[in-house]
């Protein structure tokens, strides 16, 4: 059995990452990361949550400005003079990622978790797409747009997630040989894409898994 897992997610908006991920925890009875973590960063540097939520994946990721101006109440004195690129930023969050990991088993919601912690042992690395019709009513009724607004959010935020993952992993953002494993959330639905994923979790690295 293994002490201290990972689960990464990487996911296409509307495919219903998020909450698979919030389930898995739930049933797995593991700690869930997602937007926290830029609550975690901003508090282990003392930086302002803004700016890291500047290179965010959950924005439209651009490679320009490559360098970020910073400056908050606390921090002026110190980078007043310097500049923080978004590397800094992205090794700064993935540092705090990296200990979370070390200090018990956990699932990672998106921002290039699986690179960020591919020299940990014990990681299964989930990639979770959805047909667009499915992802396309999912977000139109998350967000109360229309589905055209809905249509236009998905490609655009699709693109941003594309350009982060490749700017920092070097890889290709959704490609099977990316990832252990990529599921079609339209196949099964969310509780069966749950199921099917605990069983997975549960052969890889030899754990029980509570029935729900």
């Amino acid at each position: 059995m293994t002490d201290k897992y990972v689960i990464t997610i990487g996911r296409q908006l509307g495919s219903g990452g998020r909450e698979i991920g919030q389930k898995l925890s739930a049933r797995l009875g593991i700690a869930y990361y997602d937007k926290e973590l830029i609550r975690i960063a901003s508090k282990e540097s003392g930086l302002k949550e803004e700016f890291f939520e500047r290179v965010d994946e959950q924005k439209h990721f651009s490679l320009f400005p490559g360098l970020l101006g910073l400056r908050s109440s606390v921090t002026d004195d110190f980078f007043s003079s310097y500049y923080l690129s978004n590397e800094t930023l992205f090794k700064i969050q993935g540092d705090a990622m990296r200990r979370l990991a070390e200090e018990g088993s956990c699932i990672f919601v998106g921002r290039c978790a699986d690179y960020v912690l591919k020299e940990h042992r014990d990681i299964l690395n989930l990639f979770i797409s959805a047909s667009t019709d499915d992802r396309i009513r999912r977000i139109a009724a998350s967000h109360r747009i229309t589905e055209g607004k809905a249509r236009e959010l998905i490609e655009k935020t699709d693109k941003g997630r594309s350009a982060f993952y490749h700017y920092f992993s070097g890889k290709t953002w959704g490609a099977a040989e990316s990832y252990h494993l990529c599921i079609n959330s339209s196949l099964l639905g969310i509780d069966a894409t749950v199921e099917l994923i605990c069983r997975v979790a549960a052969e890889r690295f030899g754990i029980t898994v509570k029935h729900p």
